[in-house]
């Protein structure tokens, strides 16, 4: 069969290495499968296609250094997981019979208890046996931090598989952001992360949620996906019909040819391991000392890391063997082998090495504050209709004295001149139509914290490079907001006076719990700074991927959505808001505002404050095209998360109404949260349309024309 496209020269740093237990795992395997039920007579496999997958060089390939029992039990999971795809690929998804595979899935978390003792129910099919019997070998080793972790990845890894479906049903191809989120999910990586775990070393409980441990996982998740993608791509699309796929993808959203999207793919792959690299040299260390980890720990953190790599390398070099796969003329660049595939030589592994150390490079050599403006504004599809506050006058008037109150006038990064310009009170009349004149205010004020908190950020610190002072201010404002018996901190200057008087008028009648969650948003915000900050001193534009997610927190969207779900009640269950249909809406949304305030922001940030978080930016620096081409790029992102945002309210939220059996009155909690989220939607781009803040002239203005009365002073941080 002729190959749709030629691979690509992947970009693999570390050598694959070949567990010398290889021949036991894969006898182990063969017999446990048969055991189980998933060979002959189960209709799905026999031995001989077994035998061609060849999971144990898989599973040898990708756990070099395990005995030989850990990797018989590791080999067993990915016999189970590919038995389990191929199994729902046959059953539901030819089929196409979502009410089957969502009871089929609906069974197997009764297979994973975290406590054993727990009873289980009988078996009904090779699926839950495998699963039952892989779970009661593998928890009684692990911690329990650590079997919460695992099980909710298997969950993913099971119940993503309906996204999957409902879009073969509908023919429907995902956009590139949705797609590298559901994948992370539906691929299993996250699930061969927790494995990798089990062969090496457990990861602290104290650091498994930091972000530079996160960005290692999805920085994994993504490359080993994206590798599957190119070399599955003949499989899926052509044989099985599937539509996910990341080249499928890339060739719909560009509009491009297969060979195309193919090289783009292996960018984004290429990308994706220069932030594992980066991130395990740089965030890993930074974070071992911050938290004050013990050498054993650190040592399990760097035994986890390395795990990383070898399965990089291994789940690379079993793609070039399996015959599950397209890999005819697959050729790898690295530093430590000999050129593979037809064509290549020494010179072209120079070549390539060469280039892949140049677009490394790249990122670090922005040159700020170069001339780029004005900011071209696309025609943006908005199909809410705006509706603003009677209350905004009111509220205009009322900020002022609110602030000179606080202090965050007073210290050189904003004056009035500024507040008038931002005109916040337009954003929150926009985001909050109905709201009573109190919420009015409450809503302006938090925007113009958030807005003070963001500028000042990079003027004081950035510009100082001044990241230990950034660090301290963040464990300050952190202390501002105590959530049950912890003693106020007592503010030393405007931005910390301003979040504590907040803090305290809006959690006055919260629960604890609600308390939690709005603090959690707000630090996610100031951790994403520090981020930012990192970046800026270093001199980085960051990987597309990585800012992208980064840019929602940077936004401080999780605190617009906390605030949103205020005063929501029990009626809608906190799972329905941790299901992948709102998390799908609420990211949508979030990220056509990140969006577009980066299009509008453009000038501002590129020319007159000589930022790199600017998604114009970060796409033009990585596919090396002019202004232009970039914005085009965003602008057609925008639209298609703007589409999705639709496509969830029409698709996907009736059905997880049935799925979740969920009460009228619960319904209409959610169908009030979907006209929150319009109205934010449609009051975000009024504001950036009307305010001065990015217009040219007033940029001339404060840059060339007015001068504050003093330069900003390093804050009283006691």
């Amino acid at each position: 069969m002729t190959q749709p496209f030629q691979l690509p020269h992947f970009y693999m740093p570390y050598p694959a290495r070949l567990n010398p237990h290889v021949d036991e795992a894969r006898a182990h395997s063969t017999a446990w499968a048969r055991e189980m039920g998933m060979l002959e007579g189960s209709g799905i496999w026999e031995q001989s296609d077994l035998d061609a997958h060849d999971y144990g060089l898989l599973c040898a390939y990708t756990h070099p250094d395990c005995d030989g029992p850990a990797l018989s039990l590791i080999t067993d999971w990915y016999v189970w997981v590919f038995f389990f795809d191929d199994h729902f690929l046959d059953m539901f998804k030819r089929t196409q019979d979502r009410a089957a595979g969502k009871a089929h899935l609906d069974r197997l978390p009764l297979f994973m208890p975290l406590d054993l003792a727990t009873d289980v129910p009988e078996p009904r099919n090779p699926v839950e046996a495998g699963l039952a019997d892989l779970w009661a070998r593998t928890v009684p080793a692990m911690s329990a931090d650590w079997r919460r972790r695992f099980a909710v990845a298997t969950e993913h890894l099971l119940n993503e598989s309906l996204w999957e479906l409902s879009n073969i049903n509908e023919g429907r191809i995902a956009n590139p952001v949705e797609y590298i989120e559901m994948r992370r999910k539906v691929g299993g990586a996250p699930w061969s992360a927790g494995l990798v775990e089990y062969a090496t070393a457990e990861v602290p409980a104290a650091v498994a949620g930091s972000r530079p441990l996160r960005v290692l996982m999805e920085t994994f998740s993504d490359a080993v996906h994206l590798r599957n993608d190119l070399f599955s791509y003949q499989r899926e699309v052509e044989d099985e019909g599937e539509n996910s796929n990341g080249v499928l993808v890339l060739e719909t959203f560009f509009g491009c040819t297969t060979q195309e999207a193919a090289d783009t793919v292996n960018d984004i792959l290429t990308s994706r391991l220069h932030q594992f690299e980066h991130t395990a040299l740089t965030e890993v260390p930074a974070l071992a000392a911050e938290k004050g980890l013990t050498p054993e720990e650190t040592a399990a953190v760097a035994a986890y890391a390395k795990g990383l790599q070898d399965w990089q390398s291994g789940g690379h070099e079993w793609h070039l063997r399996s015959s599950r796969y397209m890999n005819k003329e697959a050729r790898t660049t690295s530093p430590w082998q000999a050129p593979t595939g037809l064509g290549t030589s020494a010179a072209d592994v120079r070549a390539l090495l060469a280039s892949a150390g140049a677009e490394r490079l790249r990122a670090h050599t922005h040159v700020p504050y170069r001339k780029v403006g004005p900011s071209r504004i696309p025609d943006l599809l908005m199909p809410f209709a705006l509706r603003l506050n009677p209350g905004l006058e009111g509220s205009r008037a009322r900020l002022f004295p609110w602030a000179h109150r606080m202090g965050i006038l007073s210290e050189g990064v904003w004056d009035e001149d500024k507040l008038t310009v931002n005109d916040l009170a337009l954003c929150a009349a926009g985001l909050n139509p109905d709201g009573s004149p109190e919420a009015l205010d409450l809503g302006t004020q938090w925007l113009a914290w958030g807005t003070y908190a963001d500028d000042y950020y990079p003027l004081v610190f950035g510009h100082r490079r001044d990241l230990a002072g950034a660090k301290l201010s963040t464990e300050r404002l952190t202390a501002c907001m105590p959530v049950e018996g912890e003693p106020p901190l007592a503010p030393a200057n405007g931005m910390e006076r301003s979040l504590a008087d907040l803090w305290l008028r809006t959690t006055a009648e919260m629960t604890a719990e609600q308390r939690r969650t709005l603090k959690a948003a707000i630090c996610d915000m100031l951790q994403s700074w520090l981020w930012e900050l990192s970046n800026q001193i270093q001199n980085r534009i960051p990987d597309p991927v990585d800012y992208l997610e980064m840019r929602r927190a940077t936004f401080g969207s999780d605190l617009t959505l906390s605030l949103c779900r205020m005063g929501h009640g029990p009626a809608v269950p906190p799972e329905v808001y941790r299901s992948g249909p709102v998390r799908s809406l609420e990211n949508a949304a979030i990220d056509y505002a990140c969006l577009l305030n980066d299009v509008f922001s453009y000038q501002k940030e590129i020319e007159y404050e000589g930022e790199m978080h600017n998604a114009i930016l970060v796409v033009q620096n990585f596919f090396g095209c002019d202004y232009p081409a970039a914005l085009g790029v965003v602008h057609d992102l925008m639209t298609q998360r703007m589409q999705q945002f639709q496509h969830v309210v029409a698709h996907e939220l009736p059905v997880l109404y049935e799925d979740f059996a969920l009460s009228e009155e619960a319904r209409a909690v959610i169908r009030d949260y979907v006209v929150s989220l319009e109205n934010w939607l449609a009051g975000i781009l009024n504001w950036h349309r009307e305010v001065d803040r990015y217009r040219a002239d007033h940029l001339a203005r404060r840059a060339h024309g007015f001068v504050p009365d003093r330069p900003p002073a390093v804050p009283v941080l006691r």
